[in-house]
């Protein structure tokens, strides 16, 4: 079997579909194919969903902000109807902890009042206020159950944190990845599942398709690698890796699962916080549960796998998380039953996300998204259509790279910064914060 398009989109998670829906928006017909049985079931659905704003960089903030009006405007955004009905964004805030780590928050801080985006210091006596469960006792630096020393206070305590009251997170990512597709079929986009690709094709010096592993041919001038944690086996399928200075890697992760404190209604009073006192972000789950990561400290293995072959079985790591957060709510009562995610980030080797062309015309990615873009999605699919629309006008984006405007915040963002072959940022987190 043979068909034609526009351009074939190579994974239908939240970037992928968000993708998608941009393209076909501008007439750009699009074929999306994706292993799994439906949009949003590999490592998107295993997302936190967190929006945020906070980075550690000027472009990673205003890519943020401006990824954060759409979830805001979620339906008007999509302009389609979903049988399923909308994803919620439930706009919480999000509350930093200011720590010598983050350097009490103050790039961050000045990054936002350059951006205009609200934000408050909150001392201690407010923080207790608003989270009365919480122990502000400072537990730095993070360590593993088997230290002797886990567990026994640091020096002082958190005095003072930085909420951000736009911010949140989305309920649930699979459906928020149904609402793209369900917009981008809306616009003239396809969608097949349980189908892998098993070649991309080229021919007359560029991608001419993909070749599925039905043995369907699907031929179009345009091949976009949004394949998540399989985007380094996708570019190595392509010949994609030869010029590349930043390689993607497939990390796993656990994310643990557990029931608030009895007598505070964690789901309808908390928010989402990030704590690199303890290393640990939250945030509220319905049923009033808390969702507990890590955010990857120093002490903590960092786990590469083959994204075809890992355990996904919960390890010691989970104990770890919960009793990590556990200093910070002494009464947080952990379950002898495991409960969580074990799902892989797609991580870049600054964790920042690569949103470019590559070496082969026609052949673009958006990967390395790293467990910290889901934020991104709407923004970063509307910026790989225009990155398609200009490289195949024949613009040389390496040489003269996309300056791409972020409408909502009134700001152009210089797609250079997201290359594959850039240094690396060692402006950073280097980690799950981006």
């Amino acid at each position: 079997m043979v068909q034609t398009t526009d351009a074939v989109i190579i994974g239908a998670g939240i970037i992928g579909a968000a993708t998608a829906l941009e393209l076909n928006r501008k007439g750009i017909r699009t074929v999306s194919v994706d292993k799994n049985p439906a949009a949003g079931y590999g490592s998107t659905s295993g997302s936190c969903a967190i929006i945020r704003v906070h980075y550690s960089t000027l472009e990673g903030t205003a890519f943020a902000y401006e990824g954060y009006h759409y979830w805001r405007d979620w339906a008007d955004y999509l302009a389609a109807e979903d049988e399923r009905g909308l994803a919620e964004f439930r706009e919480t805030g999000c509350l930093v902890m200011c720590t010598e780590q983050n350097g009490n928050m103050r790039k961050h801080t000045e990054l936002c009042e350059q951006l205009d985006i609200p934000f408050e210091r909150w001392n201690a006596a407010k923080i207790l206020e608003r989270l009365p469960i919480y122990d502000l006792t400072s537990y730095f630096p993070a360590k593993r159950l088997d230290n002797p020393d886990f567990g026994k206070p640091g020096t002082g305590t958190v005095e003072e944190a930085v909420h951000f009251p736009t911010a949140g997170y989305i309920t649930d990512p699979q459906l928020a990845t149904h609402n793209l597709q369900r917009a981008a079929e809306a616009a003239g986009g396809t969608f097949l599942f349980n189908r892998a690709v098993t070649e991309i094709t080229q021919s007359g010096g560029r991608v001419s398709g993909v070749t599925l592993d039905d043995g369907t041919e699907i031929h179009a001038p345009v091949v976009i690698n949004v394949a998540g944690p399989h985007s380094a086996k996708v570019n190595a399928m392509a010949g994609a890796l030869d010029d590349m200075t930043i390689a993607t890697n497939a990390l796993r992760q656990e994310v643990v699962h557990v029931p608030a404190p009895e007598g505070f209604d964690f789901f309808g009073s908390a928010f989402v916080t990030s704590d690199s006192d303890i290393a640990c972000y939250c945030r509220p789950e319905k049923g009033n549960f808390i969702l507990i990561g890590s955010e990857d400290p120093e002490c903590d293995p960092r786990e590469w796998v083959d994204p075809d072959d890992y355990d996904r079985n919960f390890t010691d790591q989970w104990t770890v998380q919960a009793q990590r957060y556990a200093q910070r709510v002494p009464s947080l009562g952990i379950p002898g039953r495991t409960r969580g995610v074990v799902d892989l980030y797609d991580v870049s080797d600054d964790w920042i996300p690569i949103y470019d062309r590559s070496q082969i015309p026609g052949y673009y990615m958006a990967i390395g998204s790293s467990g910290n873009q889901f934020k991104n999605a709407p923004i970063a699919g509307k910026m790989m259509a225009a990155l398609v629309e200009y490289c195949e006008a024949g613009n040389d984006h390496d040489a003269n790279p996309l300056q791409f405007d972020l409408p909502y915040i009134g700001r152009t963002v210089d797609v250079g910064f997201y290359s594959r072959k850039r240094e690396i940022n060692r402006e950073s987190s280097f980690s799950v914060l981006g």
